[in-house]
């Protein structure tokens, strides 16, 4: 890759109380950095007390890259996400989530992406890893990775556990996380829907890999279940935000149909795991998605939750 003499990038790490951390730290000290690239990692610790400190200075003397460690005490991932974009001085803010691992020539192929098309996001799949212990179903469907959703050929929203933002753009200035989502999660998608609302550009990058093992308090099909009933919610309520009146009916009502319909098809496919869940899991964001028009509040599952 040519013409970067002089770049600067960001790669933000949210943690709280998470020993996946060195591993996520270990991974980007080993990546193909492309010539002329200046690389620097932000970990933004979000617990009360700073306890990702210390792991953050035993492996700063490994680092072939600078590591600037934030303290912010909120149990708040909005808040730990917005210290990253603060304390951002490069080009361009890659996020990496502190419980993944980066593959070599993942900020590469990030990066080249953003060249070439000029979007003021790239986003990158995360695979999913599951252990031998995982269901057979679950690993079949493989309900954990992370892609992103095109509708008419294009990327209206999109998540920080694997995204390249171009720090450059005016589309970008000024643009925080919801605090008010920084609990329960869906921050991630409002941020991007807002970005694309007024005109932002989401593009894909398929060989930029991330991967995520499956811990196992979350291979189950109600940890799942839960993840999107939460994301129905975030986008009930955004929606909702936009409509009111017999609008915001007929959003509430349209995602009560679809419920019943992916509900109705789970029964229907009781005896193929793989499509009966994926439809339950269907029905459970459609269900959050009537939840949030109707103005419920999203359920907590970061902080001191997650950890649990």
């Amino acid at each position: 890759m040519t013409g970067n003499t002089g770049l600067r990038i960001d790669i933000g790490i949210c943690t709280f109380r998470r020993p996946e951390l060195e591993e996520t730290l270990s991974s980007l000290f080993q990546l193909a950095v492309p010539p002329g690239v200046t690389l620097r990692l932000i970990v933004a610790d979000n617990d009360a007390v700073p306890s990702a400190e210390a792991l953050v200075a035993r492996l700063r003397h490994n680092s072939p890259f600078a590591i600037a460690y934030v303290h912010c005490p909120q149990s708040n991932i909005s808040i730990a996400r917005n210290a990253c974009l603060a304390a951002s001085e490069g080009d361009y803010l890659a996020f990496i989530d502190d419980d993944e691992t980066a593959e070599p020539e993942w900020l590469a192929a990030l990066l080249r992406r953003a060249v070439e098309s000029g979007a003021d996001a790239v986003l990158g799949p995360v695979h999913a890893v599951y252990d031998a212990g995982s269901a057979g179903w679950m690993r079949d469907g493989d309900f954990h990775s992370t892609m992103p959703v095109f509708v008419a050929g294009q990327i209206r929203t999109g998540y920080t556990c694997n995204v390249l933002l171009d720090m450059r753009s005016p589309r970008l200035a000024g643009r925080t996380f919801a605090l008010s989502l920084g609990q329960s999660g869906g921050e991630d998608t409002h941020f991007f829907t807002q970005l694309t609302e007024v005109g932002g550009r989401i593009e894909f990058a398929p060989d930029a890999v991330i991967r995520e093992a499956v811990p196992a308090k979350r291979a189950s099909f109600a940890w799942l279940a839960k993840r999107r009933f939460r994301s129905g919610q975030t986008h009930g309520r955004i929606l909702a935000a936009k409509n009111s009146g017999m609008a915001r009916i007929r959003q509430t009502v349209l995602a009560a149909s679809k419920f019943g319909y992916c509900a109705l098809v789970a029964i229907a496919m009781a005896f193929s795991p793989v499509k009966r869940t994926r439809y339950a899991l269907r029905a459970a964001l459609h269900a959050g998605s009537v939840m949030g028009g109707l103005g419920l509040r999203e359920i907590r599952q970061y902080g001191a939750t997650e950890a649990a």
